[in-house]
């Protein structure tokens, strides 16, 4: 069976620096173990460099390999920021101290079962205060299965400001073992606060290679390594994308749909048509993917205020229970809205990569194409614009992205992007 870092595509380095600190945990408890009375958490980390100077003469320290409390997974969309710090998480409660996969540790934290790992994925546009304070006071409790306490915390960058400064508390007074594992885009201070930073070791993730990417679709999904290749180039190195367009076709045929943009601009009237159609596209994905989940919130939240009941007060309780039914819409909303502006921005993403064709086609470049479906018409792109004229319509979708992000309308950002490329 393969260990758990086996789904952490490209990223050896990393990989190599998680094991060795996963074995710097386990000897921190080894430690811990000899000396019982360390009651902080930097007393339990300091043990580790007592235990290796008492190794003796001949053994050799790696500074690089040191357990600390508080990390950052960095690195671009789909390069694997949560699979790394699950991984990494999983790592910390195995038996072994190493990630093995197969002992209970293993097994409950990659399931998302483990009582000691508390996942934290933002389902809205940002992370609040309030959550972040039940989640650091719940972090704060002895770990149930005398290893760690984990806390992963995806998008990281989601944080508002009073959230961000809760979590900046516990990372400056951590509670005995207790970890936190944030994951971000970078280390601007656009996406983390530079007081978090500055006490966090930072794992830096790349973009892993198409090959890469591919290779693990076949050996891992199954998928023919034909489709795997096309799916890995087409998603850029993004392999929860990657797998998505190789086993969903109506993933496919909405690509597809978005890669035809560049033909019907052909007017004032057609970009503006063109941007109503990329819009609702996304908010019909967005609305099939939160349905579900809306319905069955909704349904177990009613149930559990007395919804259908029909004893004395039942009718009183649920007309009460009216504000918490109103906060769930209000996270359900929110939840919503994250949904439309993802599948809009691999729209954008899937449109940037057809003009980064065309450039490079442009230019001569020696580099394979993203959408080698699309070579064609790229290239044709490539002659009627030439290399400036692509550059621009690639910024104009890369601007287009930007603008969400910094919350503007996204069909203003979209009708806007689309009267760029159209002019050129």
């Amino acid at each position: 069976m393969p260990d758990v870092f086996a789904d952490l595509v490209g990223q050896d380095e990393a990989v190599d620096t998680l094991r060795r600190a996963a074995a710097s945990a386990a000897a921190v408890l080894r430690a811990a173990a000899v000396a019982p009375t360390t009651d902080a958490a930097g007393d339990e980390f300091d043990a580790l460099a007592e235990e290796a100077e008492g190794a003796g003469a001949g053994a050799a320290v790696d500074p690089g390999a040191g357990m600390t409390h508080a990390w950052i997974f960095t690195g671009p969309p789909g390069s694997g920021r949560s699979v790394a710090a699950r991984a990494f998480a999983a790592a910390l409660q195995c038996a072994y101290g190493t990630g093995c996969g197969q002992c209970p540790g293993c097994h409950t934290t990659m399931a998302g079962t483990h009582a000691d790992v508390r996942l934290v994925v933002p389902e809205g546009l940002s992370i609040g205060v309030n959550e972040m304070r039940a989640l650091v006071l719940r972090a704060a409790s002895t770990p149930s299965g005398g290893r760690w306490q984990v806390v992963v915390i995806e998008d990281a960058d989601r944080l508002t400001e009073a959230a961000g400064n809760a979590l900046l508390k516990a990372i400056e007074e951590p509670p005995p073992r207790t970890v936190f594992l944030l994951c971000a885009p970078s280390t601007h201070p656009d996406d983390i606060s530079v007081t978090i930073r500055s006490r966090c070791r930072v794992v830096p993730l790349r973009q892993p290679a198409a090959e890469a990417v591919a290779e693990v679709l076949a050996r891992r999904d199954g998928v023919a390594p034909d489709v795997a290749q096309w799916a890995a180039a087409a998603a850029q190195g993004h392999v929860g994308r990657a797998r998505r367009l190789a086993r969903d076709p109506e993933a496919r045929t909405r690509r597809e749909a978005v890669l035809a943009v560049p033909r019907r601009l052909t007017g004032v009237g057609a970009a503006f048509d063109a941007a109503s159609a990329l819009i609702e596209a996304a908010e019909a994905e967005a609305a099939a993917s939160v349905a579900e989940t809306d319905a069955t919130e909704r349904a177990a939240l009613e149930t559990a205020l007395g919804a259908g009941g029909t004893g004395r007060g039942a009718a009183g309780a649920i007309r009460g229970a009216a504000g918490q039914l109103k906060d769930l819409e209000k996270r359900q909303k929110s939840r919503a809205t994250r949904a439309q502006r993802d599948a809009l921005d691999r729209a954008l993403v899937d449109l940037a990569g057809f003009y980064r064709d065309a450039l490079t086609m442009a230019l001569r470049a020696p580099v394979a194409s993203v959408h080698t479906d699309t070579a064609a018409l790229a290239g044709a792109g490539a002659q009627k614009w030439d290399a400036e004229g692509a550059l621009r319509r690639l910024e104009a979708v890369l601007e287009c992205r930007a603008a969400i992000e910094a919350n503007v309308k996204p069909r203003i950002a979209v009708e806007a992007m689309m009267l760029a490329l159209w002019k050129g």
